[in-house]
């Protein structure tokens, strides 16, 4: 039988993190109740991840004497209450500048320019999180800033995947997976943004570089974009996000 996926990760990621099998399988039944919210039979379970139904059941009765999985009369099986517990000690621990601002550095480091990580609040946009690089001549952003949303490429990306703002500059930007902007917000500078998911396929924000608009030309703009696409990818699978678009 052929799996349908592996964990939750880009093909990608999945191939290079083999990890240890049987917990991968296990974890791959685990991830199959997502698709149902009033639980799974065997069969169902057998058709989501692909595996032997003999293989399922093992894992089943492993998880079933931990918690993780619960079997109700009818036959069909849910997540158990461990899952409940995992899910508090998540929420409570969890800190997004600690997977933001490593890949913004990271985008940094690859591209030379200034990143930023933009969120929506209310028609408007704030920038969390901003790194620089190491050169003498950059675009500068405070950290908690506002900005319109119909101007700049995060704004256009907010408004492209979130709002499902019609026109062609929008339809281009939900086909490309980025956008561009040169001298909107600032006469002097362009800017490239990539859509960041997280909770599945809701948008989280936009990744956007910012350079002089004196650097920026065709070669700077293919450099940029399969890197800032990796890095909102890579940050979007951080936050349990699926994005759609790959580098």
């Amino acid at each position: 039988m052929t799996k349908k996926s592996s964990l939750g990760l880009s093909p990608e990621i999945a191939e290079k993190k083999e990890g240890v099998a049987a917990v991968n399988r296990a974890l791959q039944v685990l991830n199959a109740f997502e698709s149902s919210e009033d639980g799974l039979t065997l069969s169902m379970l057998a058709n989501e991840t692909g595996l032997y139904q003999s293989t399922i059941l093992r894992l089943l009765e492993s998880l079933m004497l931990a918690g993780f999985v619960k079997r109700l009369p009818d036959g069909r099986y849910v997540v158990g209450p461990r899952a409940l517990i995992l899910s508090e000690m998540y929420r409570r621990s969890f800190n997004m500048t600690d997977y933001v601002v490593p890949r913004l550095k990271q985008l940094v480091a690859a591209v030379d320019e200034c990143a930023s990580l933009y969120v929506r609040e209310g028609d408007q946009r704030i920038c969390l999180h901003h790194i620089q690089p190491r050169r003498s001549v950059r675009m500068h952003v405070v950290e908690g800033k506002h900005f319109g949303l119909n101007v700049g490429a995060a704004g256009h990306v907010i408004r492209a995947i979130g709002d499902g703002a019609e026109g062609e500059r929008y339809d281009t930007i939900r086909r490309l997976g980025y956008s561009v902007s040169q001298g909107e917000r600032d006469p002097e500078s362009a800017a490239v943004a990539c859509p960041v998911f997280m909770h599945g396929t809701s948008l989280m924000g936009a990744i956007s570089v910012v350079i002089p608009l004196y650097r920026f030309d065709e070669a700077t703009l293919e450099k940029l974009v399969p890197e800032i696409k990796r890095t909102a990818l890579e940050l979007s699978e951080d936050l349990g996000g699926i994005s759609p678009y790959r580098p």
